[in-house]
């Protein structure tokens, strides 16, 4: 897949949120000199955008700092956000490697019912697929029938093996099996659907205690990664949702999809400097081409609605 028809993905992806930041940003820059008052409404226009307060401060901070020699501009502004931007994602885009040895690679998959999660298992096993891993699905989701018929459509769509079991079945036993079937045939990656209800807490801590207890007789060091798949288009409760899994799931890294839904983009900027957790990869699309791992300047720019070039 080339780059171009991704970054314009990318930009369309994020139209929302750069239209949005544009709304908010309009009528500002009617003054000839960055006074005070002009600095805190650009600031409140930052965090009305979803971009957080620690952020938004980071944005005045800068333009406050430096000298605008042809005047302060829309476009201006939206070039220093974007690089601001840039330097809180950097740290955390991290594609998942995968680098375990012995294999499989276990990746579990965790996040709430309707957040794209099962989606996003098929768009990862594709993107591995793309790289020539083996890969191999659980439906740990024993919960929901609809779970199961569904991971099984998608890995029949895109060609890859995988292990299931009857609605209420036990979740950890089709674990065990997918670990046991992807080690004897070499499979490179064990990708598992769990339960994605928070109703009650400590019934899913458990029943993620009791999978990777059954990992750890297999393998010591499964699960390799625990990522949390975040619904943009739900704003500020996607932090929470980072709160709750930490803690119930022990998670690793994040993906964040339906950034094409949603005027709330800054939502990913929020839980980098937030939490600090890799994002390894976003989705702004529907197909199984449509999640990437991420490029921490392209997005920015995106975000911010920076039209110059990409600075690298």
């Amino acid at each position: 897949m080339s780059e171009t028809p991704w970054l314009e993905r990318l930009r369309g992806g994020f139209k929302k949120t750069s239209d949005r930041l544009g709304d908010n940003l309009t009528g500002l820059f009617t003054k000839s000199t960055l006074d005070k008052e002009t600095l805190d409404e650009i600031e409140d226009a930052l965090v009305a955008s979803d971009l957080g307060p620690s952020t938004a401060a980071k944005v005045r901070q800068r333009l406050a700092s430096e000298r605008f020699e042809r005047g302060l501009t829309e476009a201006g502004v939206r070039e220093v956000v974007a690089d601001e931007l840039a330097k809180i994602l950097a740290p955390v885009a991290k594609p998942l490697e995968i680098d375990a040895f012995p294999r499989p690679q276990v990746i579990l998959v965790v996040g709430v019912n309707g957040s794209g999660k099962t989606t996003t298992i098929a768009k990862l096993a594709s993107l591995f697929l793309e790289q020539d891993y083996g890969v191999l699905l659980a439906a740990g989701d024993t919960f929901r029938a609809a779970a199961i018929g569904q991971l099984k459509i998608w890995a029949d769509r895109i060609g890859v093996p995988i292990i299931s079991g009857p609605e209420g079945g036990d979740p950890s036993a089709i674990v065990f099996d997918g670990v046991k079937k992807a080690t004897a045939e070499g499979i490179d990656v064990l990708i598992v659907d769990t339960a994605g209800r928070l109703q009650n807490k400590r019934e899913l801590m458990d029943e993620l205690a009791k999978i990777r207890r059954v990992l750890g007789r297999l393998n010591p060091q499964a699960p390799h990664n625990v990522v949390l798949v975040l619904d943009a288009t739900t704003g500020q409760n996607a932090l929470n949702q980072i709160e709750v899994f930490k803690e119930v799931a022990g998670v690793s890294g994040l993906v964040m999809t339906k950034l094409d839904g949603t005027a709330r983009g800054g939502v990913l900027v929020a839980a980098a400097e937030q939490y600090g957790l890799p994002i390894h990869a976003i989705g702004v699309g529907e197909g199984v081409g449509d999640l990437r791992p991420f490029n921490p300047a392209d997005v920015a720019r995106a975000i911010a609605g920076a039209t110059g070039e990409t600075q690298s």
